[in-house]
């Protein structure tokens, strides 16, 4: 079984460009090699982060949504989060520290880059050595396209700054997941809007004409590199192949690690305040009474349709309501020692208010 022809290497045909793998990268004004660089060459650029599923609810404001912004969800690791669990964090700003949220210097992404810019450099030295033109323009155009590409999607994290100076009630959040647990945020009300009530933006370097215009010229390039490449000495070829192989599976480890490893956010102090028991619970119910005793009220749940909706539910979450607000804050003032819950049998106020219901049914 032969797999090369008679001319050995030189009948060896490679397509190096159509890899799909692409990593967000902060330092796309550095020229290097990427994988699947047509990928990079979009018609419009995303105005926001992703968000995840979950109920946003102010604990004493009234207000509500549907998802989490992606900044939030990063910081408390919501998907850390057991099912029927109950966590209270107190998150403030740092002192000093500048408010702008950003790429760690020397996060896995910045590896990737120098990981490319350094292929880049090995082919160009290797294309000289070998004396293939071809070959050098390719590395030449393959790699300032990173650059050029990475002047249309650089962009800063803007967040929202409160502007007014009046009152407002108290900022405290409940994150709500679908999987039944709850996370109460202790915080301010600037660090509520940054985080939760105003989605973060992407500001750009370069407008939309002039990305427009960047993606056109990025994708004559491409294909002028392409074009040179395939001309290019079989040996530079199989460089170039080992090279894309090689990123792509650096591209891989790392959008496999958690992604707060690229991000600075050093801005943001969380402290988690100790419960005196397990985060997880044995029920939603368990973990409602919690949720509703570390707030103090239950206002949330209404506006947020927690509950069930049910006669025996709502007598339920009154009840509940109302021993968190005649008994002690789970926390004192200081906030070091593990939080206290009220004595109170949530389940046989349950099982009374649902049997006491008229829709009741026993099964």
């Amino acid at each position: 079984m032969k797999f090369l022809g008679p001319r050995g290497y030189n009948d060896l045909q490679l397509d190096i460009v159509g890899l799909l793998v692409a990593a967000l990268s902060y330092f796309f004004l550095l020229p290097r090699l990427v994988p699947a660089p047509q990928a990079l060459i979009r018609t419009s650029r995303p105005e926001r982060l992703e968000p995840t599923t979950c109920k946003v609810l102010g604990a004493y404001s009234g207000s509500k949504r549907d998802d989490v912004y992606y900044l939030a969800h990063l910081i408390h690791k919501g998907n850390s989060l057991p099912e029927y669990s109950v966590r209270c964090e107190r998150i403030t700003t740092t002192n000093g520290k500048s408010s702008d949220v950003k790429a760690k210097l020397f996060g896995p992404i910045t590896w990737l880059s120098i990981l490319g810019c350094s292929m880049s450099i090995a082919l160009f030295a290797i294309a000289i050595a070998l004396d293939d033109g071809f070959a050098l323009v390719a590395i030449l155009a393959l790699s300032f396209l990173s650059t050029l590409v990475g002047i249309g999607n650089r962009w800063s994290l803007q967040l929202q700054k409160r502007m007014a100076d009046r009152d407002v009630p108290c900022a405290d959040v409940v994150l709500h997941y679908p999987n039944g647990s709850f996370l109460i945020i202790k915080c301010d009300e600037k660090v509520a809007r940054q985080l939760y009530w105003h989605p973060e933006k992407c500001k750009y370097m370069v407008g939309d004409t002039a990305y427009r215009a960047i993606s056109l010229c990025g994708t004559l390039i491409l294909m002028f590199g392409v074009i040179c490449l395939g001309n290019a000495t079989i040996d530079l070829q199989v460089g170039f192949a080992a090279s894309y192989i090689i990123l792509n599976a650096a591209y891989w480890v790392v959008a496999a690690l958690p992604p707060r490893w690229n991000w600075d956010l050093s801005y943001y102090e969380v402290k988690t305040l100790e419960l005196g028991g397990p985060e997880k619970n044995g029920s939603f119910t368990e973990a409602l009474w919690k949720a509703i005793a570390i707030t103090q009220t239950a206002d949330w749940v209404r506006v947020g349709s927690v509950a069930p909706v049910s006669k025996g539910w709502e007598n339920w979450t009154m009840e509940a309501e109302e021993v968190a607000k005649v008994s002690p804050p789970v926390w004192d003032d200081k906030e070091d020692a593990p939080g206290v819950f009220p004595s109170w049998n949530w389940y046989a106020a349950l099982t009374t208010h649902l049997n006491a219901s008229p829709a009741s049914n026993k099964v």
